[in-house]
């Protein structure tokens, strides 16, 4: 798979609009029967709503029961003149507050006002997640980055409360040691952990399944505290116990 690559919206879905101050961005919003807590997927450079990693680890967290909202971080035009320019896919600043605005507008809906929040942030997506947590700390109550640039969220690590889980792939060398930076930078419960074999990418088989696991457990836990779900093992329940480092 490549990322970017993805389908058209499932059934569960829905498409939604979300205007914030100056733009309106698109998204697809699905919220299964009982849900009490809601997902919102910041995705990496260059991809968009329809990452296929991203609509995987989704389907997998609506089958435990958590709501998705995947999302563009930018509009049509711009996403057409940062093909050429390149300039705000790595804006981070901005993506963060494009997040933020999300975060408010799923707070004022009807529909899903009511959910605990959380954000699951892929490679640069990770670090505007990190940002918009601390300009949303009441709202966001927990974080999953995978494969993820938490580094380039800078001063604002410092200031992360959410319970954050890093996880990445055991091949991924530079990113592990970026990570395990900005470990050390995080005050709030942290944990990493590393896939066995697993790139960047995740492509390897079972590698993308393994980190949709470890996130719902994650993300249930602090969003519902919820109990063990599909496919659970002894070692991955283990390895997003604690919060402290996994190395």
């Amino acid at each position: 798979m490549k990322e970017g690559w993805g389908r058209a919206p499932g059934r569960s879905e829905r498409p939604v609009r979300i205007n914030l101050d100056r733009v309106t961005l698109e998204g697809d919003l699905a919220i299964p029967q009982l849900a009490r807590g809601i997902v919102v997927f910041v995705h990496g450079s260059g991809s968009s709503r329809f990452s296929s990693r991203n609509r995987f680890v989704a389907e997998y967290l609506r089958q435990d029961g958590l709501a998705t909202l995947l999302f563009d971080l930018l509009t049509r035009q711009e996403e057409q003149i940062d093909t050429y320019t390149l300039k705000l896919r790595f804006d981070i600043g901005l993506l963060a507050r494009r997040l933020s605005g999300v975060t408010r507008w799923l707070a004022a809906q009807a529909e899903t006002g009511n959910l605990a929040a959380g954000y699951f942030g892929a490679s640069t997506g990770a670090a505007a997640a990190l940002i918009a947590a601390t300009e949303n700390p009441a709202a966001v109550r927990a974080i999953v980055s995978r494969g993820g640039r938490p580094d380039l969220a800078g001063e604002a690590l410092g200031r992360v409360q959410a319970p954050t889980l890093l996880i990445v792939g055991g091949n991924d060398h530079q990113v592990i040691l970026l990570n395990e930076q900005a470990m050390d930078r995080l005050p709030g419960p942290k944990r990493m952990v590393i896939v066995p074999g697993a790139t960047h990418l995740f492509e390897e088989p079972g590698a993308l399944e393994r980190a949709a696991n470890l996130a719902s457990q994650w993300l249930r836990r602090y969003l519902v505290g919820g109990a063990a779900g599909r496919g659970d093992d002894a070692r991955q329940a283990e390895a997003v116990a604690g919060d402290s480092p996994a190395r």
